[in-house]
């Protein structure tokens, strides 16, 4: 985990590729399936987050980094919006007491290792309401090439979500990034695909968790 918490660190010393200033256009298309709440894990600089506050949620993000966090704060203030930004750990979910109608995650299922996955799928069951629903929007192995992280096959997602949860839809899209890193050749001068995936605690889990 160290050395993922510098590998960020450092991309935030600049402007990372998926720092585009506004949410992803998944979340954008999904934003009127979005009732209630909304927990954003690994928000960055809390850019949906912040749309989703704009449109009138109660809206927490959190952060493994301070500096992502921080300014998202100041976005916040400058937007004059109400988000509540912590700095935390996606793997220590389960231990959380706050319970949210949605979960927005884009771009962190993807940088965990298996065992991560477990529990940081584990823990998200835990913290979404009975009802609620979890938006997720990761990188593809549709995507050429070895750069950027790691890929992840439709296969592997729906093994990840088969134990207590009802998977709604599961989409390939495409995740925006920056212009410059494709002007530069990232991904092949493209967006790199991904997967969009909206899916729910199973109905028979919620009341035993």
């Amino acid at each position: 985990m160290t050395h993922d918490r510098e590998h960020f660190r450092s991309s935030y010393a600049g402007s990372p590729p998926w720092d585009i200033g506004k949410p992803q256009p998944a979340f954008q298309a999904a934003a009127d399936k979005v009732v209630g709440s909304v927990l954003d894990a690994g928000c960055g600089t809390g850019e949906h987050a912040l749309f989703f506050a704009a449109r009138g949620h109660a809206v927490t993000g959190f952060d493994f980094l301070e500096e992502p966090i921080a300014a998202a704060r100041c976005k916040a203030a400058e937007r004059s919006l109400i988000v509540k930004f912590l700095v935390k750990d996606a793997l220590r979910l389960h231990e959380w007491t706050e319970r949210f109608d949605n979960v927005l995650d884009s771009g962190l299922f993807h940088v965990f290792s298996d065992a991560d996955r477990i529990r940081y799928v584990r823990g998200l069951k835990v913290v979404l309401n009975p009802g609620g629903r979890l938006f997720l929007l990761c990188f593809s192995d549709a995507t050429p090439g070895t750069e950027g992280p790691r890929r992840v096959s439709q296969s592997e997602l729906r093994h990840a979500f088969a134990d207590g949860w009802e998977i709604e839809s599961l989409e390939p899209v495409r995740l925006e990034i920056r212009p410059e890193y494709k002007q530069q050749g990232a991904f092949s001068g493209e967006d790199p695909r991904g997967w969009f995936l909206i899916a729910a605690p199973s109905k028979s889990m919620t009341s035993s968790i």
